[in-house]
């Protein structure tokens, strides 16, 4: 009977072998901790941390509002009859674009209300998607969006303003306030609400996709640069919401477009 020699070589080669197998496995799955441990923030955490925070500013706004309606120096509330329609080009054209300041923010136009350029100034509510989430200036993603906020497109109009009033927000993560405007329908009624008014707009159009560089959709007559069948060719007092689509990703824009339908003292 013979009886089998087990080389010293191929003793180490196996343990080798095993050795390498059982470090490949372990890299592996400290990789998909990783990997899943990142994903929990950013869709868990993220959302969680930006909706508190962004709760937090709405109920500050609503203090600082009645404190200062109690004491009568509120601002007049812009008439939307008082603006004649512009024909102003918005200096931001480029819906992904993150501009943190508009030049000549400390001299908005005359009759609008002045917003402090440094924090939110207005209050975004939706009813039908149960959504009240606070607006600020620019759409930065560290300054507005990764906050929770809805952010303004500088050059736009202001709430109230003939012409186009364009709102950012982010889809996914981060409070993800604009997850599911793509549910919003015909007539279904969208508030601005600012230090001294409340504006009422009314969903009248939905750009399902265009690119993200269509500037046209935030024009002060909006119109798609890319898809023209979409859009207005009359001046008007326009709402424009845009975000992210599809889902997790940022190839392309959807758009919302609202008019306004009532202005009333806040």
């Amino acid at each position: 009977m013979r009886v089998p020699v087990v080389r010293h070589g191929t003793r180490r080669r196996r343990a080798l072998v095993r050795r390498l197998v059982w470090t490949g496995g372990e890299t592996l799955v400290t990789v998909g901790v990783v990997l899943l441990l990142f994903v929990v923030h950013q869709v868990w955490w993220t959302n969680r941390e930006a909706r508190e925070g962004a709760e937090r500013e709405v109920r500050a706004l609503e203090r600082e509002w009645d404190v200062s309606g109690a004491e009568g120096d509120a601002e007049p509330a812009p008439s939307p009859t008082a603006t004649e329609p512009t024909a102003i080009e918005p200096r931001t054209t480029d819906p992904a674009a993150s501009p943190e300041r508009p030049a000549g923010a400390d001299s908005p136009r005359s009759g609008s209300p002045r917003p402090d350029w440094s924090r939110a100034y207005a209050i975004l509510t939706i009813p039908r998607l149960d959504l009240r989430v606070p607006v600020a200036e620019g759409t930065s993603k560290g300054g507005v969006l990764n906050k929770g906020y809805v952010g303004h497109y500088a050059g736009t109009q202001q709430p109230g303003q003939a012409g186009n009033f364009a709102l950012a927000g982010h889809r996914n993560t981060h409070g993800e306030p604009f997850r599911y405007i793509n549910r919003l329908r015909p007539k279904d009624t969208v508030e601005v609400e600012t230090r001294s008014a409340v504006y009422t707009y009314a969903v009248d159009a939905t750009l399902p996709q265009t690119s993200a560089g269509d500037g046209g959709v935030i024009r002060p007559v909006p119109r798609s640069a890319v898809r023209p069948a979409y859009g207005y060719s009359d001046p008007g007092y326009y709402l424009t919401l845009t975000t992210c689509t599809p889902e997790y990703t940022s190839k392309y824009r959807l758009v919302v477009w609202g008019k306004l339908i009532s202005m009333r003292p806040r």
